[in-house]
């Protein structure tokens, strides 16, 4: 079982229009509003891939409801905390291949509620978890370093942790000894202050991050490893929604990690089931027909570090 954590989940509602066009008025072609947030995302692709996991989170308000309902209905199996205040909300426009993301802050927590979640996630954890993931932003109130303490629940029962996140949380849970911290490359540029995407990758190494996985989008992923430095992409750029494509890189990589997977291996399928994310209409589902069809198709190549560190 892989433990999730979606500290700050959301109701998400997605607009599929022609064109975005600032200042206009836009006839929606399709809408669809489900239970989301990177970690939500993350807990849908492992059971649509068939593997067992739990949402540890906080929920609360009528969005709050609306969530759980959904969570119940796609028999995703979840620990919401109640809290006082909405449940955020999440709004995608989706326009020519291209997503515009409008994300609510989400409700505000005490420590009583934080406390509550931690307590959840040590039950889950010993209750045979095989990996964890926490991923996606901490609501308003939470510690900062509220990931940290998670990692080292899971490392001191030696589960595997992916952490997807940015700015302070991210790099406490690198220094707490993340096996993997896996943001995009804004996220980690954000999160470092350092443009070049090897020398961001090598601060949170030097943090203490095991390894450090970057979401390039249509470029690919760059893995930093204390094993050897890898690149990996599809062969050609995929149209669809890009939103809930690094989410699926997280389930793959959570899954890799459980079962002692290679990086170069992991990474193949990280990127084909990022791709297979971009094909699917909505973020947290992937066309697994086509995740298997990439798969093979995938390019990996060990990369000589010299020549990225500009």
């Amino acid at each position: 079982m892989i433990v999730v954590v979606a500290a700050n989940p959301a109701l998400d509602l997605t607009y599929t229009v022609d064109a975005l066009r600032p200042g206009a008025s836009h006839r929606v072609r399709a809408v669809t509003q489900r239970g989301g947030g990177k970690g939500v995302n993350v807990a849908r692709v492992l059971s649509q891939l068939g593997h067992s996991t739990v949402v540890i989170g906080l929920a609360g308000g009528v969005a709050g409801h609306q969530l759980r309902a959904d969570l119940d209905a796609a028999h995703l199996r979840h620990r919401l905390v109640p809290v006082p205040g909405e449940t955020r909300r999440t709004v995608t426009v989706v326009a020519g291949g291209d997503a515009t993301v409008f994300n609510e802050p989400g409700p505000v927590v005490d420590e009583v509620a934080w406390a509550a979640l931690v307590e959840g996630a040590a039950r889950a954890l010993g209750d045979g978890a095989t990996g964890l993931v926490c991923s996606g932003s901490l609501p308003p109130g939470a510690p900062a370093d509220g990931y940290a303490a998670l990692v080292r629940l899971a490392r001191d029962r030696r589960i595997p942790v992916v952490v997807d996140a940015e700015g302070v949380p991210l790099l406490a849970a690198a220094t707490a000894g993340a096996d993997l911290a896996k943001p995009n490359a804004a996220e980690l540029a954000a999160t470092t202050g350092v443009t070049s995407h090897l020398q961001a990758a090598r601060v949170l190494r030097e943090a203490g991050a095991g390894a450090v996985a970057v979401s390039l989008g249509a470029d690919g992923m760059l893995a930093v490893t204390g094993q050897g430095t890898w690149h990996a992409c599809t062969p050609h750029r995929l149209a669809g929604n890009p939103t809930g494509a690094g989410d699926a890189a997280a389930a793959a990589f959570a899954v890799g990690m459980a079962g002692g997977q290679a990086w170069a291996g992991m990474l193949r399928h990280a990127v084909a089931l990022s791709a297979a994310a971009v094909l699917a209409p909505v973020a947290g589902s992937v066309d697994v027909a086509a995740y298997h069809r990439l798969l093979p198709d995938v390019h990996v190549e060990e990369t000589d570090a010299a020549r990225l560190d500009r």
